[in-house]
Formats: structure tokens, C-alpha cells, sequence
């Protein structure tokens, strides 16, 4: 037998429904907000992930899945959703439309990674992205989707996180000042974070090591070095959110795993999931349109695990409403009431009724056995003595009562019961 590769998971059809509820509450909040779907390729050239995600950050060191294509190209499965919507965001010429562009994407991301909770080497993300709005305003109401979605999910028990990471201005003092206070500490610390100490000192803010963290704990912290803009900026975000009564933690420590963002960083973080409790989290990201060959446009945008999500519903044992069952069963009790079963399940689908039909020739005992096991609301009889009356049984499978209707009415009973 060929089992399924580590790190991936077949989701059956008998658990779908609960990807259809947080798909379709994605789907319906971002509606809300007025945002539009984008779909980009499963796979990118890989510089663009070098270019866009950062050669610091461990997605690029790490965790990418690249490959040499036959032409010889270097390819790699998404790692994140955003590098893909900036490239055709630039390539399809958008910034000449209307402006700001807010869309949104339910996608698979692939990380090469030690599988844990809620995180597979295949995962599934819902993200958000609005281009072309600069101010304090549009940060607030990527946060306030992003509340409202968690909201819409029943999700409990959890915290967001804000910060501010300053821009091109005023983090190269920071990082002078961060580098000065970590310099003694080196020989304390992890390889990785002696690796970043001169390319990227703010990413060693993000390391989970238990003694790095430690150390970590005293650093100098960016909202101390803010310019004016930022500083303005940061200061008239926290404002609007405590004006729609939103809840926040300032957490100095909080710089996210990409390197593109700037100024706004956030997370909204659950206690139900154990250490890795971040089941969204986004940010502002301003020059990297431009770092990857596009005009000057701001942008700011979160994305958030699926699998994660499910995963906190789970533990706080909230209940996923479950599809709507089966409309109509059609028992066939012969060829001539198979042959009749047939064309009323195809009445009805074309009526909007969800109906099924017999496969495999069953007895009558075993397909009302069957009826039951897949939920239907409704079981019909046709077997030669109907046809020959013209009426057919109609059962609820609800209350067990049966009722007698002419087989030219059938399909339009059954439409109304089931409206």
C-alpha cells in the first residue's frame, strides 16, 4: 500500500463539512468588507520567494519545497500567499485601476517543516490583502475583518497582539541599538540568531529558543525608536481601535516571520492550541510592490491557517453546523420502479431537491437501511403495484409516517416539503 506523504492529510468526505463552514464564513465575511477573490498558481519562480519573503527568515533557509523544473527552472510551492498576489498584482498592470484593491484568497501553502499542531507540510490558508491604502484606517480594518471572522467562527479565547516595527527611517537605529544590547549575549545564543545578527537583528526577536528568549526579554523595543510617521501612525491605529472597542495587547516582541512588513504587525493568538497559538496574524508591508518591480503602493494584510482554526473549534468544543442532509431517497423495488426512480431523482435535482437513488439493486429493507445511514428526510417506494396505481409512498424518516401521493405530484410534494 502507498501511504500518504508526512506532513499532509486527506480530509474525507464525511469531515468536508467542517472546510465548508470556515471557507464559506471566509467567504461571507470578506464579502461584508467588500473584498474580491484572487487565485495565483500553486507554484511561483522561486526568486520571487527570495526576493519577497526574505533570505533571513526561516521559510526561505528552510522550509521551501524547490525544485529544477525540465527546462532546468527553479520552481517552489508556495510558502505563503502574499509574494504570489504582489507578482500579479504587478504583472497585470492593477495599480492602473481603482485604488485601494482589496482581495482575498483561500489557498495551499507547502513548508518543509516538523509537522505540529494545526501546521502540516500541506496547510491551508485564508488571507486578505489591500493594496493602495496608506493610512492608520486600512491597517484597523484588515484587524477588524480579522475579528470578525474569528468572531463569525465561534472561536473563543483569543488574544490579539499589536505592534509597531517602524519603517526604513527609524529601524536602522533601532537595529543599531538592538545589536549593541545582543553583542555581549552571542556566545549565548542559537546559530541562527548569530547568523541574523548582522543581516536582520530583528528577526533574532522572533526566536523561540528558551535561552534566546531570555536574553531577548530586556531588548530595546521598536516603539521606543519610531519616527514621527510611525510613531503617528501607530499611535491614530490604536485610537480607532479603541474607539470599535477592540481589545489588544501591546507586545514589543512581536516582529512576525517575514521580513517584508513594516510599521503595523499583529496576531490574534489562542491558549487552546499549546506554544504554536497563532491562528492569524498580518501586517503592514509598504516597499515590497516596489522591491519586486512595482510602483509605489502600500499595502497591509494577514493570513490565517485553516487547519489551525479547525483545530481551536475542536478543542473549545464548539459545534460545527453540519450540511443539510439529503432531501429525497428513491426506493426502486425492480427494474421497471429502478427505471422510474431514476427520472424522479432527476426531476427533482433539476428542481433544487438533493435526491439519490438505489446503485446496487438492494432489497427494500436495505435501502430504507441505507436512507437512514446517509440522513435522508424523505424515503419514495416505486415498485410495480405503484406504477400500476399511479401513487406513490412517501415516508418521513423524521416521524416514520407515510403518506400516499399521485406519482404526477410527487416531485412537486417533495419540493415543497423540503423547501
Amino acid at each position: 500500500m502507498i501511504s500518504i506523504p508526512k506532513g499532509t492529510k486527506d480530509v474525507l468526505p464525511a469531515e468536508a463539512y467542517k472546510w465548508h463552514f470556515v471557507e464559506n464564513t471566509a467567504r461571507k465575511i470578506a464579502a461584508l468588507y467588500n473584498l474580491k477573490e484572487i487565485r495565483t498558481p500553486v507554484f511561483e519562480h522561486t526568486e520571487l520567494f527570495l526576493r519577497g519573503v526574505g533570505d533571513t527568515t526561516d521559510i526561505v533557509n528552510k522550509e521551501m519545497y524547490t525544485f529544477l523544473d525540465k527546462g532546468e527552472r527553479s520552481i517552489t510551492l508556495k510558502p505563503e500567499g502574499t509574494a504570489g498576489v504582489v507578482r500579479s498584482f504587478i504583472e497585470n498592470g492593477l495599480a492602473s485601476g481603482v485604488l485601494p484593491l482589496k482581495m482575498y484568497y483561500i489557498t495551499p501553502v507547502f513548508r518543509y517543516e516538523r509537522p505540529q499542531a494545526g501546521r502540516l507540510r500541506e496547510h491551508h490558508q485564508f488571507g486578505v490583502e489591500i493594496f493602495g491604502g496608506k493610512g492608520p484606517e486600512t491597517d484597523a480594518e484588515v484587524i477588524l475583518l480579522a475579528r470578525d471572522y474569528i468572531a463569525a467562527l465561534g472561536v473563543e479565547g483569543v488574544e490579539l497582539n499589536l505592534n509597531s516595527i517602524g519603517c526604513k527611517h527609524c529601524r536602522p537605529k533601532f537595529n543599531e541599538a538592538l545589536k549593541e544590547y545582543l553583542r555581549p549575549h552571542l556566545p549565548e545564543m542559537c546559530d541562527t540568531c548569530r547568523s541574523r545578527f548582522d543581516k536582520n537583528p530583528l528577526r533574532i526577536l522572533d526566536c523561540k529558543e528558551e535561552t534566546c528568549s531570555k536574553i531577548n526579554e530586556n531588548a530595546p523595543k521598536t516603539v521606543d525608536f519610531l519616527c514621527d510617521e510611525c510613531r503617528e501612525h501607530f499611535e491614530k491605529l490604536k485610537e480607532i481601535l479603541d474607539a470599535c472597542g477592540v481589545k489588544y495587547k501591546l507586545n514589543p516582541k512581536l516582529v512576525r516571520g517575514l521580513d517584508y512588513y513594516s510599521k503595523t504587525v499583529f496576531e490574534f493568538v489562542s491558549t487552546q492550541i499549546g506554544s504554536q497559538g497563532t491562528v492569524l496574524g498580518g501586517g503592514r508591508y509598504d516597499t515590497l510592490i516596489e522591491n519586486l518591480g512595482g510602483p509605489q503602493v502600500p499595502a497591509v494584510g494577514f493570513g490565517s491557517g485553516i487547519e489551525r482554526m479547525l483545530l481551536v473549534l475542536e478543542n473549545t468544543g464548539k459545534r460545527i453546523p453540519e450540511e443539510a442532509p439529503l432531501g429525497a431517497y428513491i426506493a426502486g423495488l425492480d427494474d421497471e420502479g429502478r427505471k422510474a426512480a431514476f427520472q424522479l431523482c432527476d426531476t427533482l435535482r433539476k428542481m433544487g431537491v438533493s435526491a439519490e437513488f438505489d446503485h446496487a439493486a438492494r432489497s427494500v429493507k436495505a435501502q430504507f437501511k441505507y436512507a437512514g445511514k446517509v440522513g435522508a428526510r424523505y424515503v419514495v417506494v416505486i415498485g410495480s403495484n405503484e406504477l400500476e396505481s399511479g401513487e406513490y409512498t412517501v415516508k418521513d424518516m423524521a416521524n416514520s409516517a407515510s403518506e400516499t401521493v399521485k406519482a404526477e405530484c410527487a416531485a412537486e410534494y417533495l419540493a415543497q416539503k423540503l423547501r
